[in-house]
């Protein structure tokens, strides 16, 4: 069983690193050049003024807020998330624990609709909150993915949104509550989701003004990243790397928790369809960067992620 340790401070002194946020109304080469030095040298950026309606923002976390401030009992209708539904603590089927609470679900709008007859008093309405904020961040996601493959100069400059804008697309949307620390001795908080990188293409994490996400870089230096209630966090995951045969680098992050406040983040994460191939375009392969990793489906990648615990290392399973 893999615990999380009360005190993530051990030896690891975070580091104050200015992490690239990117403006997304300029200039769309400039912004597709600033995008693409983010992902090779962090894995992470932030966007503003990425169109993505602050009520349809607001009326998502207010649904948050409203289902994990029920009682225990009721929230416990919605689970447990095997894999979708009500988790606490427990991540994942390996024994990764997290001081965590969140609901997991499929954004597949049949599936959306299945899961909000436990979740909410108003199903209606909170399968329509979910789908709008779904089909917006998708939206960013699909015009981050284009603008990465412009960057990369890859011919095919849909070749990464497509995937996720397949109807049979795999993504995932997360609503995560971190309680205040419940360690009266820390002062940097408890491990809320321990550290991992992301198995699917692309996330887009929002969250309430409390800090706790920190990204890991060069020379296992964690940088805690700002909390930024107007901006969005995006981070490179799994078959991104892939795909890009290491040019993009899927960043290792976690949560800690608040030691006064309660902190609620929201996660997209864009997949591809279960069956769909993970390849390297062949632009991004050459003589001086040979091929990395061996072809392989989603559904294989996401096997091979629910047999391993959450900080395990996945990719190299796959280099050739």
């Amino acid at each position: 069983m893999v615990v999380a340790s009360p005190n993530p401070s051990r030896a690891e002194k975070p580091e104050a690193i200015e992490l690239p946020v990117i403006n997304l109304s300029g200039e769309r080469t400039e912004v597709a050049s600033l995008i693409t030095k983010a992902c090779e040298e962090y894995g992470f950026f932030k966007v503003i003024n990425h169109g993505v309606p602050e009520e349809t923002v607001a009326a998502m976390e207010e649904e948050g807020v409203s289902f994990f401030t029920k009682p225990d009992v009721e929230k416990q209708r919605a689970g447990p998330a095997v894999p979708y539904g009500y988790g606490r603590k427990n991540i994942g089927f390996n024994g990764d624990i997290g001081e965590v609470e969140y609901l997991l679900l499929h954004t597949n709008p049949l599936s959306i609709s299945q899961s909000s007859i436990t979740i909410s008093g108003d199903p209606q309405k909170f399968c329509s909150v979910v789908n709008g904020y779904v089909r917006a961040v998708r939206g960013l996601a699909c015009d981050l993915l284009d603008l990465m493959a412009g960057g990369l100069r890859v011919h095919d400059q849909s070749l990464f949104s497509k995937m996720i804008r397949d109807v049979e697309s795999d993504s995932l949307f997360r609503l995560n509550h971190y309680p205040p620390s419940s360690f009266h001795h820390c002062t940097t908080g408890a491990v809320g989701f321990g550290e991992h990188t992301d198995p699917q293409i692309l996330t887009i994490l929002r969250s309430n003004d409390v800090g706790g996400l920190q990204i890991r870089v060069a020379d296992a230096v964690w940088v805690p990243v700002p909390p930024d209630p107007t901006a969005f966090c995006v981070n490179v995951g799994d078959v991104l790397q892939a795909m890009t045969n290491g040019r993009f680098m899927s960043v290792r992050h976690r949560a800690l928790t608040n030691i006064n406040k309660p902190r609620i983040s929201m996660a997209y994460f864009g997949a591809p369809p279960l069956q769909a191939m993970v390849t390297t375009p062949p632009e991004l392969v050459t003589p001086h960067s040979p091929l990395l990793y061996r072809p392989f489906t989603w559904g294989e990648y996401k096997r091979a992620s629910y047999s391993l615990q959450l900080g395990d290392s996945r990719l190299q399973l796959f280099r050739k």
